[in-house]
């Protein structure tokens, strides 16, 4: 390195002798013996948006540092010599060419870390590894090309923010209801279809983004996350098409004969019925539509119900009915009162949600 660039670049560490600001200098290699009398007093050291492909080994010797950011460069590779940072917190490492195989194998050693960005590299697969971080409270990892979640994405119990938005996700395990501690979750861009209902767990979640998937329906139980202020749901085909598909298949003649006997309140003992055609019977399931009575058992029809959420916004949610005929009917109160979203004319079956609930709904 030309020695005047070399000055300059001490220049800038001595502003503040616990800063090292690198950030856009067309460097191709990390600068170690640049930094290295600083050692005992750097806390931050940025070298992001360079030319970069290595991190050293030397990395272990700055072991009072708590930032790194390495972002925007070429680096293949993170270094074990990493987790020899005792007081690192925050690791930005967003926009390289890291994949699986670019981390450390044991990372159940790193002391202190809290802050890992690794969105825009080349994962193909949710590295488990991060998993053992259990001092994590966020992660980004968008931006990847990322398909599936491992289950043991439940270790990290501290997790408070998690972005996964940019990725190829089909669904998403149900293990993540177990991050009791989520404050914000972002799912956007990416092929989600559904929804487990166990987000109804995550009773801190304050932000969920959902906006550019493949959902038609939510989960019934997330209008019982009383904390959701954030919810953006546009690019979806339940907000795009406001999803009025109905998926029936007609009655056997078993399910029709079932249904005539609890319609009609046909008494019936033990004595009089094998116990097969007792369970058959007691499984039956009872019609949505408040002006229906009728029950079903295994043919039914999916139904998109909009409910109230703070008076202005009306989210579908899926509904079970005995018949498409049911489905019109409830359908025909349902439209007229999407089509004016004010809580003043609510049709009489819409389920109300608390008016200090969403704060704020991005349907488009």
């Amino acid at each position: 390195m030309p020695r005047r660039f070399r000055a300059r670049l001490n220049a800038d560490c001595n502003n503040d002798p616990r800063i090292a600001m690198y950030s856009r200098k067309g460097i191709d290699v990390f600068p170690v013996d640049d930094l290295v009398e600083h050692k005992e007093r750097l806390e931050i050291i940025d070298v992001s948006r360079n030319q970069i492909s290595t991190i050293p080994a030397g990395i272990n010797n700055f072991v009072s540092i708590i930032e790194l950011d390495i972002s925007a460069n070429r680096i293949t590779r993170l270094p074990d010599e990493l987790l020899q940072l005792p007081n690192l917190k925050t690791l930005t490492c967003k926009n390289n060419l890291l994949n699986s195989d670019s981390l450390p194998k044991d990372l159940s050693t790193f002391p202190a870390l809290q802050t890992l960005n690794l969105s825009g590299n080349l994962f193909l697969n949710f590295p488990v590894q991060l998993t053992e971080i259990s001092t994590l409270r966020v992660l980004h990892m968008g931006g990847n090309r990322i398909q599936d979640i491992p289950s043991q994405i439940e270790r990290l119990t501290r997790l408070e923010h998690f972005y996964l938005g940019g990725n190829r996700l089909v669904t998403l395990p149900s293990n993540v209801g177990n991050l009791q501690s989520l404050l914000s979750l972002v799912l956007c861009d990416n092929r989600l279809t559904s929804l487990p209902s166990e987000l109804v767990q995550l009773k801190q979640l304050r932000s969920l983004s959902l906006h550019n998937n493949h959902l038609t329906t939510l989960p019934p139980e997330i209008i019982s996350l009383t904390e959701l202020c954030e919810l953006s749901l546009r690019g979806n085909p339940l907000v795009v098409r406001f999803v009025r598909d109905l998926t029936w298949n007609p009655p056997t003649l078993l399910e029709l004969a079932a249904r005539s006997v609890k319609n009609n309140q046909v008494q019936y003992t033990k004595e009089d019925l094998p116990g097969e055609l007792l369970r058959y019977l007691d499984s039956a399931g009872h019609c949505l539509n408040p002006r229906c009575n009728g029950v079903y058992f295994n043919a039914r029809i999916q139904h998109i119900k909009f409910v109230d959420f703070c008076g202005k916004y009306r989210l579908p949610l899926m509904q079970y009915l005995c018949s498409p005929s049911c489905s019109s009917a409830s359908r025909s109160s349902s439209s007229s009162s999407a089509s004016q979203p004010s809580s003043s004319d609510e049709s009489e079956d819409e389920v109300p949600i608390p008016r200090n609930t969403l704060k704020k709904v991005l349907l488009g």
